[in-house]
Formats: structure tokens, sequence, C-alpha cells
């Protein structure tokens, strides 16, 4: 038997009661946000007919996505953060703002305090076996065009078991293993040695990669590198690399890629070139370069407040 009750005043004015519409004092920000979130899912459990079995099981779900910390693997799983995204892109187009470095998502493995140097960094710190040694450089130019001294590169990545340091559960990557920041030298260039990190999946059993399972997708992402980069009357920048021919590097889950951030890895074997990069053997490189945006009215508009672990 379905039944429709959703428009009836009493539904309504239950509404605004759950979302405290009706109380003084409280945060009318979010008074609004949960009336909206609260209108459309009981609209969705009339709508869908769900039933009681439905929704517990779905509290159920949340239980667990909090208890595996996987809300933040979710999110981007289900396209909010490259939705976010899409609006930041559709607020630049309005103002007539053309961004030459695509902005893509920032995921939720980034841990402030990264070890900090001019010009070059090494990454990694050597440990993994099966670590093949990249060189990873490029030039940030400012709104103009001009080589930008002095900007801020945060670079982040995994490991070639795509496990990120601090959020490794085999415990052998260090402190900030293959997590860095880059200040340009005055040529606006940066460059750091690190290894070619592994793409990764979700975890098997994990809540997200269930939910993904009863959608029929995968939970996969390509090898890629993280990058912030913010400098003096500019907007900070939140983008990322793929590297080419990663089997998902155009079927990402995260969503992520995007044209113009997909970056070959150019294998070098010959003694002088080896000699030249200071390397102990043959190595890949990717050329990555960016050009920043500057802010609007002195402010960064688009600039992401979110929880960030800091060490």
């Amino acid at each position: 038997m379905e039944v429709k009750i959703f428009n009836t005043q009493d539904v309504q004015d239950f509404l605004r009661v759950a979302s405290g519409l009706e109380q003084e004092g409280g945060n009318p920000r979010v008074k609004q946000i949960i009336h909206r979130v609260l209108s459309d899912l009981y609209k969705a459990i009339e709508d869908l007919n769900i039933t009681s079995d439905e929704y517990w099981a779905g509290v159920a779900y949340l239980n667990q996505l909090g208890a595996n910390q996987e809300a933040g693997l979710l999110s981007p799983g289900l396209g909010f953060d490259h939705y976010l995204d899409m609006r930041m892109d559709a607020e630049d187009a309005a103002l007539g703002i053309e961004n030459a470095t695509p902005r893509t998502i920032e995921g939720p493995l980034y841990v402030a305090g990264a070890p900090e140097s001019v010009g070059y960094a090494r990454m990694d710190d050597g440990s993994d076996p099966n670590g093949h040694t990249l060189i990873l450089h490029g030039t940030i130019f400012d709104a103009d065009g001009k080589p930008l001294p002095n900007a801020k590169v945060e670079i982040w990545h995994a490991n070639t078991k795509g496990f990120y340091s601090h959020f490794d559960p085999t415990g052998e990557q260090q402190a900030f293993n293959m997590r860095r920041s880059i200040i340009t030298d005055e040529n606006g260039q940066y460059r750091v040695r690190t290894i070619l990190p592994a793409g990764y999946g979700c975890p098997p059993e994990g809540p997200t990669q269930q939910l993904l399972n009863q959608l029929g997708r995968h939970g996969n992402r390509p090898a890629h590198i993280h990058y912030f980069v913010s400098a003096d009357g500019h907007r900070k920048l939140t983008t990322q690399i793929n590297v080419a021919g990663d089997p998902y590097t155009y079927d990402d889950f995260a969503y992520a890629t995007r044209e113009g951030l997909v970056v070959d890895a150019v294998e070098h074997t010959d003694p002088e070139t080896i000699k030249a990069n200071d390397v102990e053997g043959p190595f890949a490189e990717m050329v990555f370069d960016l050009k920043l945006t500057r802010l609007v009215d002195g402010v960064d508009n688009q600039v992401v407040d979110r929880p960030r672990l800091a060490v």
C-alpha cells in the first residue's frame, strides 16, 4: 500500500520543528541546511517507498562508515568532491576567470607540516624495495604567465603499495615519507626526487567498496600525485596529476581525472642523462608546469577550509 503524506501541513510543520526553525538560538545556516536535507530525505522515503528495514540498514551503514573512518573516501566516490569542483569552475566562468591549470579534488589524505626546502627536495626515504626513481619538476607561473619565485608547492603521493605515510596500515613508512613542501627558486622552478606511485583501490571489505559493489562500480584510482600551490596575490590551487598509461587514468572511481592533468612518465636509461640528474640508475621523468590565478577583489574566493591531519 502506498501513502502520500509529505505535503500535508502536519509533516511540513514537523519538519520545521525537527530542524529547529521554531526554536530561538542555534545557528540559522545549520537550521536552513538541515531543513532542506530532512525535507529531501523525507520526500525520498515517500517517493521511493523506502521501507523501515531499508532505512535502518542505511543507519547501520552510516555507523559502519564512521567506525571505519571512510566518509572522506566515499565522498569522492559518490562524486561530491568533483561536483564541488564543477561549481567552482562555473563560478570562475561567470567571473571570466580562466584556469590554465585545472583544479581537481584534494582527497582525504593530506597531512600538514611536511618538511620544507627551497627549489629541490628528496621526497622518499629510500626504503621502498620496489621504488622506481622519479624526477618530477616544473615551473610555477603567475596570473600574467611569468615565472613565480617563492611560491609554495606542496606535493604528496602513495608508495608502490598504494599507501600514504601517516595512513599506512603496514607501519613501514616514516613520518612525511613522500610528502614535501618546496619553495620555488628565483626562476619559479621546483624539482623533486621521489618514486613512481602506484594506483590503489578502496579497502575491499570496507563500507565504501560495499556500496560501490551494490552500484556495480569498482573502487580503483590510477597512479597520481597531489599538489597544493600557493603564492602571495594568487588563489591557492588544489590539483593532482595522473600518470599516463595507467589502466584507470580515465576510469577513476573518484572522478579526479581532467584534461591537462595527465602527464607522461618518460623513461631514461642513457648514462649521460642518469649522471646529469644525479641518480644511481634508470629513472622516470615527469614535467608539470602550473599557472595560478590572481585573487578576486583581494580575496581567495575559493579556498577550502576543511578538517585535515596535522603532525
